[in-house]
């Protein structure tokens, strides 16, 4: 981090917080929980999944399905809010070479405990990639060998329901890993889940 201060003053360069909605923490119901702050993307912003190419499909999916709008647009991207939906990392600063250690992980967690506590409305948890499934689950109490993750899977605890997906990256993108119409299939079952919960 303090190499990239040196290289990128004007930038966040810091620990990148949740991002809640204009209505407050206590308003979430469903949780956004990705892998870690991209160097371009959040590291420079400040916020999750800004900045860069892994928050488009991101954001244009969440925006289809009612937990997102476009407030505006600036020259460069447009400027969404968020509704009854907040977005985090399973670690909070870039780590370097965009791979997290263990270490790392386990210590950033006690912030995505904190995170979840705070949404005190919470009925769904989506997690992108593996690194952000596993945190999440040991997050709730969870055993991951119990909850194992896979794209499009399902899991329930502490009476909080777990969608995984892979990460919406760009290199998982342009590899045909994770499609689009995948992507959606997951929100698909978000929204019927919180419509029926």
């Amino acid at each position: 981090m303090l190499q990239n201060r040196e290289v990128f003053p004007d930038w966040h360069n810091g620990p990148v917080n949740t991002w809640y909605p204009d209505a407050g923490a206590g308003s979430v119901r469903l949780l956004i929980v990705g892998l870690a702050p991209g160097l371009r993307g959040a590291n420079r912003t400040g916020i999750p999944f800004t900045g860069d190419d892994s928050g488009n499909l991101l954001f244009d999916t969440l925006e289809r399905h009612g937990f997102a709008a476009a407030d505006a647009q600036s020259n460069s991207a447009r400027i969404f809010g968020l509704t009854e939906t907040a977005i985090t990392n399973a670690v909070r600063c870039v780590p370097p070479g965009n791979k997290p250690v263990g270490a790392e992980i386990n210590t950033c967690r006690k912030f995505l405990i904190e995170t979840i506590s705070r949404c005190s409305a919470l009925r769904v948890v989506v997690t992108l990639g593996k690194i952000a499934h596993d945190s999440t689950i040991r997050a709730l109490g969870g055993k991951v060998a119990q909850h194992p993750f896979a794209h499009s899977a399902e899991a329930e605890i502490a009476g909080v329901r777990v969608f995984s997906s892979y990460h919406c990256s760009r290199y998982n993108i342009n590899t045909g890993r994770l499609t689009p119409d995948m992507f959606d299939t997951v929100f698909d079952k978000v929204a019927r889940s919180l419509a029926t919960g």
